[in-house]
């Protein structure tokens, strides 16, 4: 009798399937239930005993013999193979995956804090930054250019330049200009996988183990975890109300400087035109790249956006890292490098053997409106919109916290870092875990920050509080149950 696994049981009188039989049998089979050339069921018998037709049995049982479980002969019953006893036993699995070992790289990925955990999307506001509204999105207007790029007559479907389609690589000069005062010739323009796989490349072409790297403190975590697991050492320096303290710069031991100057992350400080001057300088100096993550410079919501570091005179050894995660879909995973004119080729090569190209499909759609000006049209449209956004949240948190809290970052971008000066910092973790309680999810600004360095670290909770995938009622609502969360707290 071939004993089935519970779920198998229920669909017993017609749902029964070859996979099902196959892994029944084989469960057995290891098991060392017909032992070593044990004789299983005929086909017939089988298919009779379980009612169902003889050729899913026979299925069952081919792909058995496939994999070396049983042997089958003509005009006689099957055989279990001595091999297949016990070898998938749970322990012996265990075991022959335990002997490996994984690289010094896959070793230091042990270190790094593992991914917060999913919240339930059932929340009434989730307050996650990054994430963009549904309804933002340009439906119709990629529809069509997505339609009319897989429409388009090809001699041939081959592989494209690594460094990306040279339309959209046109296209993206032409913005950068119109958008960013940044000229460039195409070739050092580089389209990647999101602006995560931009540092990617950079860590891996930049930097070697026991190398040290300058990063802004508070940061963007991801960008200090990919140059972490390369083995080089973080030199973590203060930020301020203007950016990075490039006071604090000292000597020549740094291989890179990752920085967000036009809207530090996450706490927005614009860096002033002085210490770019001497970030540039000091980079000189050091022989150092300085990559400049330019991740949401189309929200300038008081003054025109701020001219990237890449537009100076002395920027010959910026590299400058773009994105439409924040203007379109971070499930697109479009960004793209400039790069300086001797790191152009190396980029390309190391693309090419990362993922050979990026979805060139995506890349001639986003091509088509940039072309046509809709993409720049629907920047336009979405910035009044989380401006909106922006100011209701603003609004709602004044009225609800009054002087009990402090919010920086408000002036550009998708998110604002609120200090609740109500709650001292060891209460972070009770109150996330109270506000996802009631209903709302809030997330600590203290995982951006150096854990090896304590000193600047504020002494109540912060809080950074993403507002671009909301809609006013829900920022209205979501503020109204933060402010019972931190009353309950402080009762």
């Amino acid at each position: 009798m071939v004993q089935l696994p519970e779920a198998s049981k229920k669909g017993r009188a017609g749902a029964m399937g070859a996979r099902q039989i196959y892994e029944a049998l084989k469960d057995q089979i290891v098991r060392g239930v017909y032992g070593s050339n044990g004789l299983l069921p005929s086909s017939r018998g089988l298919a009779a005993e379980l009612s169902v037709s003889r050729t899913t049995v026979t299925a069952a049982y081919e792909q058995l013999a496939a994999e070396g479980f049983v042997d089958l002969r003509q005009g006689a019953r099957p055989r279990a193979m001595p091999a297949a006893l016990g070898q998938l036993s749970a322990k012996r699995f265990q075991r022959q995956h335990s002997s490996g070992h994984l690289s010094s790289y896959g070793e230091r990925l042990k270190s790094i804090p593992p991914r917060p955990r999913s919240l339930p999307r059932s929340l009434i506001t989730d307050f996650r930054y990054g994430d963009l509204a549904p309804s933002d999105f340009p439906v119709l207007a990629w529809k069509r250019a997505v339609v009319a790029v897989v429409t388009q007559r090809r001699d041939r479907l081959a592989y494209d330049d690594p460094r990306g389609s040279l339309r959209l690589r046109t296209a993206l000069q032409g913005y950068l200009w119109r958008a960013r005062t940044l000229r460039c010739n195409l070739d050092q323009i580089i389209v990647v996988n999101g602006s995560q796989q931009g540092l990617d490349l950079c860590a891996r072409l930049l930097l070697e183990a026991g190398d040290r790297f300058v990063i802004e403190n508070p940061c963007y975590a991801m960008a200090r975890n990919i140059f972490s697991a390369t083995g080089a050492k973080p030199i973590s320096i203060a930020v301020d109300k203007d950016g990075m303290n490039t006071n604090l710069l000292t000597g020549g031991e740094a291989r890179l400087a990752y920085v967000t100057p036009s809207h530090q992350f996450p706490l927005g400080g614009v860096m002033p035109i002085g210490r770019r001057h001497q970030l540039l300088a000091w980079a000189r100096r050091a022989n150092a790249y300085v990559i400049e993550d330019d991740y949401d410079s189309e929200y300038r919501y008081d003054i025109s956006p701020v001219p990237p570091l890449h537009g100076l005179e002395d920027s010959g050894n910026v590299i400058y890292l773009g994105t439409v995660s924040k203007t379109l879909s971070p499930t697109l995973r479009i960004g793209y490098l400039v790069v300086p004119p001797q790191l152009q080729d190396v980029f390309a090569t190391a693309k090419q053997l990362v993922d050979r190209h990026t979805p060139l499909s995506e890349q001639e759609a986003l091509a088509t409106m940039l072309e046509s000006g809709i993409y720049e049209s629907h920047v336009r449209k979405i910035r009044r919109r989380n401006n909106e956004r922006r100011e209701t949240l603003l609004n709602a948190l004044h009225y609800k916290f009054g002087d009990g809290i402090d919010v920086v970052g408000a002036d550009a971008g998708l998110h604002i870092v609120a200090w609740l000066r109500e709650l001292p910092r060891s209460m972070t973790g009770e109150l996330i875990e109270k506000a996802l309680k009631i209903g709302i999810g809030v997330h600590s600004v203290m995982p951006l920050y150096d854990p090896a360095v304590s000193e600047g670290q504020p002494d109540y909770v912060g809080l950074v509080m993403g507002y671009a995938a909301l809609d006013t009622r829900q920022i209205e609502r979501g503020v109204h149950l933060l402010r019972q969360a931190v009353d309950q707290m402080r009762k």
